[in-house]
């Protein structure tokens, strides 16, 4: 028996060997047999779910025997903690299940087949509302990054039903943050990885780059960062090696010019933190050599509490593509303008102008300008024998887009706070912004169509005003009245 299956199942012991994890770990040391015993616990860690691995292989060995177990992540990070759950899984014969959607955990979960339901808030709350969820029936409860979450009403319901004699484990990189949800439901609980109370505050580590880049791209991040710095060596540095198949695939690793480190990283020209480090991990870094951060969406006030001084990189991507494309185009209408006197054009829109902001007016006629474009390219493409037919078109895809963001006028925003933080932050082009329509409580901002569901990914997470903003697509049919979600945006800290 090897020291890891002391407190883990055999299947888990083997993958986190697999994975590089060691024995010796504090956190296989401390927090594996808090968790395995029953016991309840909150561990500090990193906001990358590798970290929490051990963890999970614990909870694991807690379930089955009709002992099951609900795992509640971030929204938008169900894929990453689902697949370090599958992968700490795999051999256990335990059922687990993900749920992005109410529909399919209903039907698993009233058909009693889940050991382990992996969902984020607002899906618990709709499976609660449907009483397919039922809390007396749960043995362990795992709250994974709740900093992360836009509120923690949705799972009241929930955790007030909650068997007491039912095991709690909280999983936080801010435990101010998620101090409030500590007192309520995991009173007296062990904390581990918090520093002793009379100990100095820690300081920032650094200087340090970091890159802005979604969770499911941080592979091809590695890539294109090697060819926007050409490093002599590189070193890639992650909690272990559970995604070491997919970083081989984006870049060429051969253990010398580049290498991947589980421990300590050696001296390189060049340290890649492919998953988010604690501090103390950080200055080793730091001091191996030149170090750049991945940071995913929601993790940037974690860098800003263990990193400083920070230089931003930007990589190269369809943002530049398209903002060329946006240049061509004004610079067209440019050359318009100067070439020609637009009185008849002027004359059409005079009325619109009248009842409409003249902004959305251009909008609309760019956007309809694109449309014509888009069918003419269709039909060149498409065109064939003449058959006395008329093939067809595609649909125009719409050139402007409207992105929600879970701040409004009760938070003292203003449409330049938003601008802002879009040009500022996020390196998006002043030109490309358009209307920003403010509510009471969230805002409408228009956006490229190409563009903006990747913007409103980087900017969900992001501070404006203080407050921790969600952004997505909005999708509401008809310009309706949209209403935010219940707790979509974070309290003011």
């Amino acid at each position: 028996m090897s020291e890891l299956e002391l407190h883990l199942s055999a299947p888990v012991a083997r993958t986190l060997e697999s994975w590089d994890w060691q024995a010796s770990d504090p956190l296989l040391k401390d927090a594996v047999p808090t968790v395995a015993r029953g016991h309840n616990l909150v561990a500090v860690l990193p906001p990358s779910p590798a970290a929490a691995a051990p963890l999970i292989g614990a909870v694991l060995g807690r379930l089955g025997g009709g002992v099951r177990g609900l795992m509640v992540v971030p929204p938008g990070m169900l894929a990453e903690w689902t697949g370090v759950v599958f992968g700490v899984a795999a051999g256990t014969g335990l059922r687990v299940g993900a749920a992005l959607a109410s529909a399919r955990a209903l039907r698993e979960l009233r058909a009693g087949s889940l050991d382990l339901l992996v969902a984020s808030p607002s899906v618990i709350q709709e499976l609660m509302t449907s009483s397919a969820l039922k809390a007396e029936g749960l043995g362990v409860i795992v709250l994974a990054q709740p900093e992360a979450w836009s509120g923690h009403s949705a799972l009241a319901p929930l955790m007030q039903d909650l068997p007491l004699e039912a095991q709690r484990v909280i999983l936080t990189a801010d435990p101010a943050a998620a101090a409030d949800l500590v007192e309520r439901y995991a009173r007296k609980a062990l904390v581990l990885g918090m520093p002793p109370a009379e100990a100095a505050p820690a300081q920032p580590v650094g200087p340090v780059r970091t890159v802005s880049v979604a969770w499911s791209r941080r592979a091809a991040g590695l890539s294109e960062l090697l060819q926007l710095l050409d490093p002599v060596t590189v070193t890639i540095w992650a909690h272990d090696r559970s995604a070491a198949a997919e970083i081989a695939r984006a870049v060429p690793i051969d253990g010398e010019s580049i290498r991947l480190v589980t421990g300590d990283a050696p001296r390189s020209s060049l340290i890649i933190a492919f998953d988010l480090p604690s501090r103390a991990r950080l200055a080793q870094l730091v001091q191996a050599g030149d170090t750049v951060l991945l940071v995913p969406p929601g993790t940037e006030s974690y860098v800003a509490s263990i990193a400083r001084p920070t230089r931003a990189l930007r990589l190269p991507g369809l943002l530049e593509e398209h903002a060329a494309i946006s240049a061509s185009d004004r610079a067209r209408i440019r050359a318009e303008l100067e070439s020609g006197d637009g009185s008849a054009a002027l004359l059409a829109l005079a009325p619109l102008f009248e009842r409409q902001d003249p902004t959305r007016v251009a909008a609309a006629l760019y956007a309809l300008w694109k449309g014509q474009e888009h069918k003419a390219a269709g039909s060149q493409a498409t065109a064939g024998p003449a058959t006395g037919r008329e093939e067809p078109q595609s649909p125009a895809v719409p050139a402007i887009a409207k992105v929600w963001v879970s701040i409004g006028k009760k938070d003292g925003v203003t449409p330049a706070d938003l601008v802002g933080a879009l040009t500022k932050e996020l390196r998006v082009d002043r030109t490309a912004i358009g209307r920003v329509e403010l509510r009471e409580g969230f805002c409408l901002i228009d956006l490229p169509a190409a563009d903006a569901d990747r913007i409103a990914q980087a900017l969900s997470g992001k501070m404006i005003r203080k407050v921790r903003v969600t952004a997505r697509l909005d999708r509401t049919p008809g310009g309706a009245e949209r209403r935010p979600r219940s707790g979509a945006g974070r309290p003011r800290p």
